[in-house]
């Protein structure tokens, strides 16, 4: 399977072409409801059948390509996630997904509390690539899974194709769109309908944007909802905003259904902002892809391990507006079904204690329906913080500092969500040293807003050995006061800042770096700190 950016290309004078988005959208008005059955569509937001505000946050799972990764919906899930986009195939490219299988999928979406989005990808670049299936072909498949998908109203929304159309006269995305609706709509489907812009998904010359009105005014149900894919070509904050903004002003129902964030050969995707802005917007956001990528830079799980988070994984479900602090579980699933939380784990134990790193082990908690996982925190007064997660009884903690005091506790979760009671702590002392080395460190302010701000440390190694296991020091030199970091846990006492290494940023081998990124409070002024300290040794500052 190729990158999801391999056919994507960077087109000159993207900017221009997205700037005035607002401009083209009239006053606009919402067609007759009928009554709903599950989602629906309602003022330009996606509620459920409870009326509850649903926005999603989750990823995109290639079940087509691996269908037997079976374990990746609960990985998914015990992330934090509220929903999945399920690649399936319609036949036309790929090896077709049954009716059994598809049945499966749902199955398992609803066993992992998790609303099912399912695509058809044999439509993708249609008009540019060759090999690529028509809308009307993905219709029929989703006609012939009638009877798999009616009365799942309330847990799966149906995508009709991904991408479907390419950079070749993309005009020609509009019809065959409005047909695909229709069709199904005839065909008696009540589902919340999913449509991709074209552009390989980008819509980088506006064809959805400005087509939206009469795409959506063709559903006499009202019940649909547009997905824009965002990667290299909404690489500034400016167009990011102006094109969701677009449809919110407009009421017309939006999300990201797919987004990246490494840097590629076609530019480097803002995914900061994206991520931002969804959260202010209340605009769901559904990130490409769990693993198995052509190109694993965009794999979110090594090797589809939930415990070996990329640092692209790492930045969706665990940065700043990633999926852990804003996922919020549909309502669907709170009436009824196992209620009940896990036992506490037991007392952990440490062992194998270094100067940065620590084994701990805990005895197994028990629940009804079976134990998932289990989260590794530390400990800080009433704070806690995310340490690791596993599905074992024992986990190694990275990225500690020396010569310095760390507690730790465990949760345990059960495949529906709930959350055990914590156990009782351990502290430990890691040994004195570290790997102090010879460092660099980069700062820079990547945005900012009245009172606010979004900032950027690059920390190189500049010795000849790997440093393993780190501690960055600062203090700022004015009143900023850091709300939220990625890459490391960060502790502010007054202006003094100190970032220890995450699991994943912990090893910097020689001429190697890590970049953290955080958001920040400010006053008037935001003057950069002028000295950083690693490991308690000097590093120079550019």
């Amino acid at each position: 399977m190729r990158s999801r950016t391999a056919s994507v290309p960077r087109v000159a004078g993207v900017a221009a072409a997205l700037l005035g988005l607002l401009l083209s959208f009239l006053s606009l008005s919402t067609p007759a409801q009928a009554a709903p059955t599950g989602f629906r569509v309602e003022n330009g937001r996606l509620l459920e059948a409870s009326g509850n505000d649903f926005v999603m946050r989750g990823v995109n799972h290639a079940h087509t390509w691996y269908p037997g990764e079976t374990q990746s919906l609960a990985d998914v899930k015990a992330l934090g996630a509220n929903t999945v986009r399920v690649v399936l195939s319609d036949g036309h490219r790929w090896t077709k997904n049954s009716a059994q299988d598809v049945a499966g999928v749902i199955a398992q979406c609803k066993a992992n509390r998790l609303i099912c989005v399912l695509e058809v990808h044999d439509t993708t670049g249609y008009g540019e690539e060759a090999a690529a299936g028509t809308l009307d072909h993905a219709a029929d498949y989703w006609i012939g899974l009638k009877d798999v998908l009616t009365g799942q109203e309330d847990y799966v929304i149906i995508n009709v194709g991904n991408e479907p159309w390419g950079n070749t006269n993309p005009a020609g995305w509009t019809d065959p769109t409005i047909a695909a609706v229709k069709k199904l709509r005839d065909a008696g489907f009540a589902h919340t309908i999913m449509v991709d812009a074209p552009n390989w998904g980008q819509d980088w010359q506006g064809v959805m944007r400005d087509n939206a009105k009469s795409v959506y005014d063709a559903d006499p149900t009202g019940n649909l909802i547009f997905s824009i894919h965002m990667y290299s070509v909404y690489d500034t904050g400016q167009e990011i905003t102006d094109y969701l903004n677009a449809f919110v002003n407009a009421k017309l129902p939006i999300l990201i259904g797919e987004f990246g964030g490494p840097a590629d050969q076609y530019g480097d995707p803002d995914e900061d902002t994206m991520m931002a802005v969804a959260q202010q917007l209340r605009l769901g956001y559904l990130a490409w892809s769990w693993s198995g990528n052509t190109d694993p830079i965009l794999d979110l799980a090594i090797e589809f391990d939930r415990n070996r988070l990329s640092s692209w994984g790492q930045r969706v479900f665990n940065g700043a507006n990633g999926i852990a602090a804003t996922s919020e579980e549909a309502t669907v699933y709170s009436s009824g079904g196992d209620t009940t939380p896990p036992t506490a784990p037991g007392t952990p134990t440490a062992s194998e204690v270094t100067s940065s790193s620590v084994k701990l082990a805990w005895a197994a908690a028990t629940d009804a329906t079976g134990v998932t996982g289990y989260d590794v925190v530390r400990v800080s007064g009433a704070t806690e913080t995310a340490a690791t997660t596993t599905t074992g009884t024992s986990a190694t903690v990275t990225g500690l500092a020396p010569s310095t005091s760390h507690t730790f506790a465990v949760y345990a979760r059960d495949a529906a969500g709930n959350r055990s009671p914590r156990s009782a702590t351990v502290t430990v002392t890691t040994s004195p040293g570290g790997s102090p080395s010879a460092c660099g460190v980069g700062y820079r302010v990547t945005s900012s807003w009245p009172g606010g701000f979004q900032g950027e440390v690059t920390l190189r190694n500049t010795g000849t050995s790997a440093i393993n296991g780190w501690t960055l020091r600062w203090t700022f030199p004015d009143s900023q006061r850091i709300t939220n970091l990625w890459g490391g846990t960060a502790t502010q006492s007054g202006s003094e800042v100190s970032v220890a290494a995450a699991s994943y940023t912990a090893t910097i081998p020689a001429a190697g770096s890590v970049t953290l990124g955080f958001t920040a409070s400010r006053g008037t002024a935001n003057p950069s700190p002028t000295a950083f300290t690693l490991n308690g040794a000097a590093c120079s500052v550019s």
